[in-house]
């Protein structure tokens, strides 16, 4: 009897599908990217609403544990990203592989990139005004809405240096997701190689560009309308600052994990 065909392809295969996908991603006409980046935006911002909910709920739980739960939570964002398809600026940070097999150019790849990563801007705010607007933050007598305050202000406090560290690392396990998931063979599958990777970043700290652009502006948008005070070093300034350091240091992880495979699985094919 034959063996079982294997539920994850084989690292080389998945090397040639990422490839051929992220020619393809850079190469849409700028609309339908645009959408689908709007699209992204408002994913991740999904499961950053189910990861803060759980930090507001998960108050008598140990920190390792309350924040792995918020990371399966957050899981949420990529999953809908991969398996219901959108445009998500980290992830395309691997289209640095194609760039090295010279299939796409630099142009190419800025275009794709400064679009897509507009667009999930702008969708993770629509998402985070919703959420304002239909009432998410009164949940919990407030629960909500502290958790909310408090995480944004934690990811502002944090040095430049210190953010593009943070991000290099968050966007190696994102891309580590979305490469698994490449090559994964079904639905089920997908959701199992991504949870773990997402889970492990949120539960770490790391900082997410795209999953700051909901964070940041939900708790800034709370604390403007509650009576909650605002934390010493939370201001939009200081947001604005986290996504520039945090989409740097996504851009070195993102490049880490596509020139690496790019040199041990394609270089000189």
């Amino acid at each position: 009897m034959a063996d079982p065909s294997p539920v994850i392809a084989l690292p080389d295969d998945i090397a040639t599908a990422i490839s051929d996908t992220c020619v393809e991603k850079a190469t849409l006409p700028a609309g339908r990217m645009i959408g689908l980046g709007l699209l992204a935006g408002s994913y991740i911002g999904f499961g950053s609403l189910v990861a803060v909910l759980i930090g507001a709920g998960a108050s008598d739980l140990p920190f390792g544990l309350t924040q792995i739960a918020a990371g399966i939570g957050f899981a949420l964002g990529l999953i809908l990203v991969l398996l219901a398809g959108a445009e998500l600026f980290t992830g395309n940070t691997l289209m640095t592989l194609p760039l090295a097999q010279q299939r796409i150019g630099p142009g190419q790849l800025l275009r794709a990139w400064s679009l897509v990563w507009l667009a999930n801007l702008v969708g993770a705010l629509l998402l985070a005004l919703l959420a304002i607007g239909a009432g998410l933050h009164l949940a919990g007598d407030g629960a909500f809405a502290t958790s909310a305050i408090e995480l944004a202000a934690e990811k502002t406090s944090k040095s430049a240096g210190s953010i593009v560290a943070s991000g290099a690392l968050a966007n190696m396990l994102v891309c580590l997701a979305v490469w698994m998931a490449a090559g994964a063979k079904s639905a089920v599958d997908k959701v199992a190689v991504i949870v773990p990777p997402v889970a492990a970043f949120v539960a770490l700290g790391l900082e997410h560009s795209i999953a700051n652009m909901s964070l940041l502006p939900l708790g800034l948008l709370v604390q403007a309308t509650t009576d909650a005070a605002m934390p010493a070093g939370l201001s939009w300034g200081a947001a604005g600052a986290n996504l520039l350091w945090s989409t740097l240091g996504n851009i070195v992880g993102g490049g880490v994990i596509g020139l690496g495979y790019w040199a041990l699985y394609l270089r000189g094919k």
